[in-house]
Formats: C-alpha cells, structure tokens, sequence
C-alpha cells in the first residue's frame, strides 16, 4: 500500500485491469470466430439408385424437415452473435472502470537521468543534429570519391609498391617526370612564341625565386594579368586593371592583391575555373596557349554585348564570362 501512496497507482486495479484486457480479447476473439465459420445449410445428398426406391413424398418430407433445422440454426446463430456482442460491451465497460480506477502517477515521482532533458539547449543556439547530420553526407561523399580513386589507382600498370618490384628495377635510376622539370630556356620559348602569336598582347617573364616564371600579361589598354607558374603548369591568376598598380612598394609583382573592380574580380575568377578547364599533362605548351588564347577574347571586354540576352550591361557589369571553345561572351547570368 506503501508504492500504491508513493507511486500514485492502485496497483490492485491495475491487475484486474490486466485481466479485463485479456477477457475483452478473448470475447472479441470468440466473436470473429462465429464469424469465420458461419451457417452451414442442410442439404439432402440422395445418390440416383435412392432417388429412384424413394418415393416423391418422403423426398418433400425431408425438404421441408431441412427447412425447419436450417431455421432452428439461424435461430441459434443470431442467439449465439448476440450473446458474444454483449460479452465485449460487458467487458469493455468493465475495462473503462477499471481504467478510472487505476490512477495516474505521481508527479513527485523520481525521474532519474530522465529529469534533466529539460535542460538541453534551444536547437536554435545547437544546431547538433544539424552538424551531424551535414557530416554525415561530406563522409559518405569523401567514401564514395575514395573508391573511385582507388579503382582509378589500380587500373595504372605501374607498381607503386617497392616489395612489387624486382632486384633489377631497383637498381634502375628513378627518371623525374619530364613534365614537371623543364629546362628554363624550352620555357622562355615557349613563352616567346605565344607572345609572337597575339600582338596586341604584352608578355614579361620575371623569375623572382630563380626557376619559377611569372607572367606579366598586358592586353591591349583593358586589363593586366599576373600568371603564376610552376615550370609551364599555371598555379594562379591575378587581373586587374590596365590603370591599377601591380608591382609592391619594394618594385616586386603583386601575385596576391585582388583588383578594386568588381568587373576585374568577376574575370579573375573566370580565369580561375579556366585553368582548371584546359589541362593536358601530357603536352602542358598547348595548355599555356590555349590559356592564353582563352584570356585575348577578352580584349573588347567593354565592347561585347552578351551573345543571349544582347545587352551590353547587367547589374552595371559587361559580358564577364567567354565560353572556353566558341570564345563568346555572356553575362554570369547568362550562361547557365
């Protein structure tokens, strides 16, 4: 009596309740039961050697005996239905009583651990389901580059593996990528040719670290552009302004300033997206002319009109972007 005070909940009613439970399912269950199995109708199965030794009266005697049983068993069934009908109400307001009967529990009930979800913080404030959940998606996207990476990796003949390789091939001297180390005058011609090729555009070669080559780039009197590289791959590319200033206080090439222009900074990132557009490990001279054939489309910079739309300004910006085969120009928007 002690829990039922402490608890709040008649513990002696909340096991007959358990019992009203039970007996409420098994009227219900009696109920469906004569439901399944119905009334079966009488039927006389005379074979033909009886039909002909009985006679035509006794024949209708038996049918009108079959008639009066099959009433005497809709009778019984209709009887049966109603008494199980009356077993669930009876049972189920038997339960409904019992239920009232059972109370409620305590508030001064103890919680535990469970007391202290009221102190979790506003979801607003914590997003943590949130973050989990933006997790969640960056690693199964980091699983599903990975194994196209290592499905890539494997189909190249070449072993990476030093246990994989034979005594002889150890010895062999390692061969450095010809791609990447190339004699700085092969790349003071190449340079020079693709200066050759465009007139109205002004290539200067400085060497500030020795062996890296950047690019000065002049374009007509429109914008002036600072090309990064390492041996003849393109790293970066800065554009600014023809009047703004690309050298620092001590006479060196500013590769980090964005330009002040809104217009400039839009092409910068153009350039951007188009040395990851033209790569060809393989042959990097005709990726450099191609760049460089990509970045002269911009020479009527504020002369081109959008090859959809026709208008030469869109939020007060020329045509900044130049598709990378056609060399047409389109507003950013314009594009898509």
């Amino acid at each position: 009596m002690a829990d039922a005070v402490t608890v709040g909940v008649n513990l002696d009613a909340f096991s007959h309740a358990i019992s009203g439970i039970q007996a409420l399912r098994s009227s219900v269950t009696r109920v469906f039961e004569s439901l399944k199995d119905g009334m079966k109708n009488c039927e006389i199965d005379l074979t033909d050697r009886e039909k002909k030794n009985c006679e035509l009266d006794q024949i209708e005697r038996e049918k009108k005996n079959c008639e009066l049983e099959q009433i005497e068993r809709q009778k019984k069934f209709i009887t049966e239905f109603q008494d199980n009908l009356q077993a669930v109400n009876r049972d189920l307001n038997e339960l409904e009583r019992l239920s009232g009967l059972v109370g409620r529990p305590s508030e001064s009930h103890p919680l535990h651990n469970s007391g202290l979800l009221s102190l979790d913080p506003v979801q607003d404030k914590t997003p943590l389901y949130s973050q989990l959940l933006q997790a969640y998606k960056w690693s199964n996207k980091l699983q599903y580059h990975a194994g196209l990476a290592s499905s890539l990796l494997n189909q190249q003949s070449l072993k990476r593996s030093a246990n994989q390789l034979g005594p002889s091939a150890k010895r062999r001297p390692k061969v450095q990528p010809s791609t990447l180390v190339l004699p700085l005058q092969y790349v003071d011609d190449v340079i020079a040719r693709i200066g050759r090729m465009f007139p109205d555009m002004t290539i200067e070669l400085f060497r500030p670290n020795g062996t890296s080559a950047v690019l000065l780039v002049t374009l007509g009197k429109v914008l002036k552009a600072i090309v990064v590289m390492r041996s003849l791959f393109i790293d970066r590319t800065v554009v600014r302004g023809f009047n703004e200033n690309v050298y620092t206080k001590d006479g060196k090439l500013d590769i980090w300033t964005k330009s002040q222009y809104q217009v400039f900074q839009k092409v910068t990132d153009h350039a951007t997206t188009a040395l990851l557009h033209y790569q060809l490990p393989q042959m990097p001279d005709v990726v450099v002319r191609s760049f460089m054939t990509w970045l002269r489309s911009y020479i009527k910079l504020f002369q081109s009109s959008c090859q959809r739309c026709g208008h030469f300004l869109q939020d007060g910006l020329p045509p900044t972007w130049r598709d990378f085969r056609t060399l047409e120009a389109f507003h950013d928007t314009c594009r898509m």
